[in-house]
């Protein structure tokens, strides 16, 4: 998306316009603030916060895509995984042609469609949203009814940032993008405001060189033109 070269540091301003975000992690040089498509023209803060966690989940992603595409195609495989299973785009055609590899396809498009349903809303319901991501759909609750409107306020803030990985956790994310939920730290909390926000600046370009990265990858075998060393073309 062309959020995910939008810059994204959390602002104090709830009605900013898109020039409020030119001073946001992620714009530097040589392009600074780009948003050619205009994505966040009028935007306030919450949609700039939505968009960054959006291109915060590519990059890991495609991150984790980049790696596994690599390590696959230089030959490593899990113990007992069938040698014959190719990398790249074969795998897709090799997996489909075993009872085996078709259990594994059905499995990993069963939490594909679990992790979109439950992040959608159920349009087919007679019932409406009481805010944009309420995805209750006039069924689940959890006491929701019963707070006040400042609580729901902070709640929804608190899951914004934490994304929906935890957000009934009552623990408010440092940032946008940030997972930890309260337990997991590495040594994060010991770090100086200078060097997290370098480590995040990190974070996001390597993210956005991956979605770049993969998607080089894929076009590349399908061209048939390998770019990777030895003229290694997994898939063919």
């Amino acid at each position: 998306s062309a959020a995910a070269f939008a810059p994204a540091q959390q602002s104090t301003s709830n009605t900013a316009l898109s020039g409020a975000f030119d001073g946001e992690l992620g714009a530097q040089a040589p392009l600074g603030f780009f948003d050619p498509l205009g994505m966040l023209n009028d935007a306030d803060q919450e949609r700039f916060d939505r968009l960054r966690l959006v291109e915060l989940k590519h990059g890991r992603v495609s991150m984790l895509a980049v790696v596994g595409y690599l390590t696959t195609a230089s030959g490593y495989r899990f113990p007992n995984f069938p040698a014959d299973v190719p990398a790249g785009f074969g795998a897709w055609k090799a997996l489909g042609s075993s009872d085996d590899g078709k259990a594994i396809l059905a499995q990993m498009m069963a939490f594909f469609a679990v992790a979109e349903i439950v992040n959608r809303d159920a349009d087919w319901l007679d019932n409406e949203a009481e805010f944009v991501g309420d995805f209750r759909n006039g069924k689940l609750d959890f006491g929701w009814d019963k707070f006040d409107d400042a609580t729901k306020l902070r709640k929804r803030a608190i899951e914004l940032n934490n994304g929906r990985a935890a957000a009934w956790l009552d623990n408010e994310a440092e940032f946008v993008g940030d997972f930890r939920n309260g337990k997991l730290d590495f040594g994060w909390d010991k770090f100086d405001d200078a060097t997290k926000l370098r480590k995040r600046a990190i974070e996001l370009n390597n993210g956005r060189a991956a979605q770049m990265g993969i998607l080089g990858l894929m076009v590349h075998e399908k061209l048939g033109v390998s770019i990777l060393p030895g003229n290694i073309l997994p898939g063919h």
